[in-house]
This record gives structure tokens, sequence and C-alpha cells, in this order.
């Protein structure tokens, strides 16, 4: 019984070490993101031109 209690102990330990490490991190910024924002146009405006064109060659088909 008293290797549960020295286990959860142990567990209860970790996972505040973690969440601990997590909140560093996320005032850290090491989840912040610069690049990706900057580009997310390019990727919004390749897909409608992909689906305009699709859609062109359908019509022109029938």
């Amino acid at each position: 019984m008293s290797v549960i209690l020295i286990l959860i102990g142990f567990s209860l330990l970790v996972a505040l070490g973690f969440l601990g490490a997590f909140i560093w991190a996320v005032k850290n910024g090491q989840f912040d993101d610069r690049y990706t924002p900057s580009i997310r146009i390019l990727f919004d405006e390749r897909k409608e031109k992909v689906k305009e064109e699709k859609k062109n060659n359908s019509t022109k088909q029938s």
C-alpha cells in the first residue's frame, strides 16, 4: 500500500514539473510563430487558384 502512495506522489511531482515547464515555455515565447502568418496569404491564394482552375476545366469539358 505504501508503494502506491509513493508512486502517486512521484507522479504528481512529475506532472507538476511538466506543467511548470509548459508555463515557462509559453511565457518565454516558445510557441510564438512570426513566420507562418506572413506567408499564409500566399497559400490561401494558391488554393483558390487551384479551385478556380478545376472549376474552369470542368466547365470546358462539359
